[in-house]
């Protein structure tokens, strides 16, 4: 039975959804003012593999992924660049979903954005001033009373006392209590603006969140995602502001992915070593940054370094070169097969186990060291590879794709390469094995790596 850890009890819990056979997911996506960086790609790559897998157990699921398209960061930005902030953010959502099709990341189902929510939005903030979680404060704005709420600091396990140690309101604000968070921000100059009741002005971040899942899935839903930034205080002051609203429990399983670090330090922009994906994605191939992404668990931190990558390109690299030696097959698995059976069993306990995907990772290296003994169950194995591959989003490629299409900062073109094993084999052939073992090295030294077998010369780039 699939088992999930839940950030609210802090403990693994068997999953199951409020809905026999349905499950309900949101994850909190991108604030649109900026190209995507690594650490989105690991909270994107870690809910495309749940879903996934949630799909091949059978579950009917809804997926949902927000983008936020109005904040602080998009009107600086916007005002930064002299541009409207609406072509500023529709720009970057079409940056994110090239970042998203190149690592295989498949779309939600669902996809709001805040600026399509106003109504549902004004609806939760008049909700919450008539319940008295909200009051209008002095300055226009609108602030949620944290102390009203008393599991306030439950997923996080902090202490509003604790909390209000060092906490100040700064002088333009008109709060209560200094931990009482803005749920709508009174108009600025040069700022896009809307009417409310409360004067034109615009939402805060956290109630953008509450009311695009409530409206989407419903006053209580299965799972709520995200980076592990957000726990603490967006996650907290969405269950303040959903339970306060509805009166009912907001969610059941909060899901938190770790942390990227760049060799071993927190990434950042004032450490120099904050790396957006398609600066990745420019020295090496998708699949490759994918599959680097889910080697550690998603709840653990991992660690960006030129190593790891080349590691797991290398990883690739042996599953793509057993994929190439053996036919390409399509079609269903056998189910009769002990060692199959095995194989899928061994696979579904390890996702079904918090979605472990290192332990997954090693059974799909037991298949290829199977597949390369060139037993009778071969072709079988081979279509079981590609098979739970595909729930990690991997292997999916030709092997030829793979193994030598990635030309970006290779120094060396796929007609370049074919024209020198050209060379080579008729060195070979004209018994000038001097000359053929100089070619060799030729390619050697430019990354390309020869095989030769009973049906020709073929060839690949190394990451080693």
């Amino acid at each position: 039975m699939l088992k999930i850890y839940n950030s609210l009890s802090g403990e693994k819990e068997s999953f199951k959804p409020l809905i026999e056979g349905h499950v309900h997911m949101y994850v909190c996506g991108m604030t649109v003012y900026d190209f995507c960086h690594i650490g989105h790609a690991r909270v994107m790559v870690a809910f495309d593999v749940v879903s996934r897998y949630l799909r091949q157990k059978g579950y009917q699921l809804t997926y949902v992924r927000n983008i936020t398209d109005v904040d602080d960061k998009i009107f600086k930005r916007a005002r930064e660049n002299d541009e409207p902030y609406d072509q500023l953010t529709q720009r970057f959502i079409e940056a994110m979903h090239e970042d998203e099709k190149a690592l295989s990341v498949l779309p939600p189902d669902l996809e709001p954005r805040a600026t399509a929510h106003m109504d549902q939005i004004l609806e939760m903030v008049q909700t919450l001033i008539d319940k008295e979680y909200a009051y209008c404060a002095k300055n226009g704005d609108v602030y949620y009373r944290v102390d009203r709420f008393a599991d306030y600091g439950k997923l996080s396990k902090k202490n509003l006392e604790d909390l209000r140690a060092g906490e100040r309101i700064s002088v333009e604000e008109a709060k209560e209590n200094p931990l009482d968070f803005a749920l709508w921000k009174a108009a600025k100059e040069g700022e896009a603006a809307w009417d409310s009741p409360w004067g034109r002005g615009r939402p805060g971040w956290h109630i953008e969140c509450s009311a695009m899942s409530t409206s989407c899935l419903g006053h209580t839903f299965d799972i709520h995602g995200g980076g592990p930034d957000l726990k603490f205080p967006h996650h907290e002051n969405e269950i303040a502001q959903s339970e306060a609203a509805t009166g009912e429990d907001y969610v059941k399983t909060w899901m938190h992915a770790g942390a990227v670090r760049v060799d071993n330090e927190k990434m950042s922009k004032s450490l120099g070593n904050f790396f957006t994906i398609r600066e990745v994605l420019q020295k090496y191939n998708p699949e490759v940054v994918r599959y680097f992404l889910i080697t550690s668990h998603y709840r653990s931190h991992i660690n960006y370094s030129e190593d790891n990558l080349r590691q797991a390109q290398q990883a690739l690299e042996r599953f793509y070169t057993a994929l190439r030696r053996n036919p390409v097959v399509t079609g269903d698995v056998p189910s009769d097969s002990e060692l199959l059976d095995e194989y899928k069993k061994r696979f579904a306990e390890a996702m079904d186990d918090d979605f472990n995907t290192p332990e997954a990772l090693a059974v799909l290296f037991e298949i290829v060291r199977e597949i390369n003994k060139a037993s009778v169950e071969a072709k079988s194995l081979i279509i079981l590879l590609r098979e739970l591959g595909a729930v990690l989003g991997l292997l999916q490629q030709n092997p030829e794709q793979f193994l030598q299409g990635y030309e970006q900062n290779q120094g060396i073109t796929a007609e370049e390469v074919e024209v020198l094993i050209a060379l080579r084999n008729q060195a070979r052939a004209d018994k000038d094995w001097a000359k053929a073992d100089q070619v060799r090295d030729q390619l050697q030294v430019a990354g390309i790596v020869l095989d030769d077998g009973r049906g020709g010369t073929t060839w690949r780039r190394s990451a080693e």
